[in-house]
């Protein structure tokens, strides 16, 4: 998805910058400082996103996409939340409150993606891609999905456990965040605390699963999931 970001301070639009580079499925085109810089880069190619800012001097970010008369996808970042009304009025794909955390920001991204491949067809990067990142001692880690085993939910953190070492993978951020970028079609939630790997389910109990001789609760919410694996109705 070709995108540009629009915000009138330089470490904003810098760390935008940063966390654009971290989606796989996103190409940055443009940044600008300000709505009229934008204008003119709109005059000239099309964008799938913009990333927007709402305070800026001239012509703020509501009345820039108020002016839109084709109105591609759009994410409001802002440190205000008082125009998240009107950026909702505004059919807005989402609405982020500064500071916000790479988690959200990719979350936003996602939710953007499906909309924009609703309209063109094809799978989602969740889909297609075989790795994300994530933050782990201040470093964005690549994960691979054939590589994990199963995942554990430890309040704000995770704990992923891999094939490939007997140490796991420990990042910041909840397990229903880690959920929403995960395909469905490797990965099924078991529990409240626990995601598993499709592939590496071997046995399937009525309040249990196994990956070979590790055992692991099935929690009632999550006991059809577990049952459609294998084809058949939870009871």
């Amino acid at each position: 998805m070709k995108c540009i970001a629009i915000d009138d301070e330089p470490l904003a639009l810098d760390l935008l910058e940063d966390n654009i580079s971290m989606v796989p499925y996103l190409q940055l085109t443009g940044k600008c400082n300000n709505a009229f810089e934008a204008m003119e880069i709109l005059r000239h190619q099309s964008v799938d996103l913009i990333f927007l800012d709402i305070q800026m001097p001239g012509l703020t970010g509501l009345q820039f996409l108020e002016s839109l008369p084709n109105k591609p996808l759009v994410i409001l970042i802002t440190a205000y939340e008082k125009y998240a009304l009107q950026g909702f009025n505004l059919a807005v794909t989402d609405y982020l409150v500064k500071p916000v955390s790479l988690e959200r920001f990719i979350k936003a991204c996602n939710k953007a993606q499906e909309l924009f491949l609703l309209k063109t067809g094809g799978k989602t990067a969740r889909e297609e891609a075989d790795f994300f990142f994530v933050n782990v001692d201040y470093s964005l880690l690549k994960v691979v999905y054939a590589d994990i085993r199963w995942i554990e939910g430890l309040k704000d953190y995770v704990k992923i456990h891999l094939n490939s070492s007997s140490k796991p993978v420990i990042t910041r951020m909840s397990i229903k965040g880690l959920e929403e970028q995960l395909p469905g079609s490797r990965f099924v939630r078991v529990h409240k605390s626990y995601i598993v790997s499709i592939a590496a389910i071997t046995t399937i109990r009525k309040n249990a699963i196994f990956l070979d001789t590790l055992e692991l609760p099935v929690g009632d919410t999550y006991r059809d999931a577990v049952y459609a694996i294998a084809g058949k109705a939870g009871q």
